[in-house]
């Protein structure tokens, strides 16, 4: 049992070892892709989880009657895979998102500064519960604020 464990070990070491980071012909380290540094697949899909079970439950959200009606209709395991995918696309991940884009999903929303402020709080609450680094915090977080434009109503 021992020898069988001891062959496990050393396989799980050099494949971490394989992945943790390429280094290239030169000499150079070549940094991980933003998916890779978060977990890959499962970490991300627990970590939106989390999220959107506080957007769930989020009041200011819930106050906007289209916000609660979209709720009421889209299941929230879909929507949850669906951010997944997402999430892994625009990360450099291998999934690739086909669902609408942002302006199209969201317009008929209506979404306020307030709402979007009530949304980026839950996503820091969520990226702060499962200790994500600052760094990747902040890429996170950027690749969410360039979303903003398709999402809140103009003039909000």
């Amino acid at each position: 049992m021992q020898p069988l464990r001891s062959a496990v070990t050393a396989l799980v070491m050099a494949i971490t070892l394989i992945f943790s980071g390429v280094a290239l012909a030169d000499g150079h380290q070549q940094e991980r892709s933003l998916y890779d540094r978060l977990g890959g697949a499962y970490s991300i899909a627990t970590v939106v989880d989390d999220f959107i079970e506080r957007l769930l439950v989020n009041d200011v959200l819930n106050a906007n009657p289209a916000i609660k009606a979209s709720r009421d209709r889209v299941p929230k395991a879909g929507l949850k895979f669906r951010v997944t995918l997402l999430v892994s696309q625009v990360t450099g991940g291998p999934d690739t998102y086909t669902g609408r884009n942002m302006k199209d999903s969201h317009v008929h929303l209506s979404i306020t500064k307030n709402e979007w402020d009530a949304m980026v709080v839950d996503f820091k609450k969520t990226l702060a519960k499962f200790e994500v680094p600052e760094k990747e915090q902040q890429e996170l977080l950027d690749i969410v604020e360039s979303t903003r434009a398709d999402i809140v109503m103009p003039g909000q």
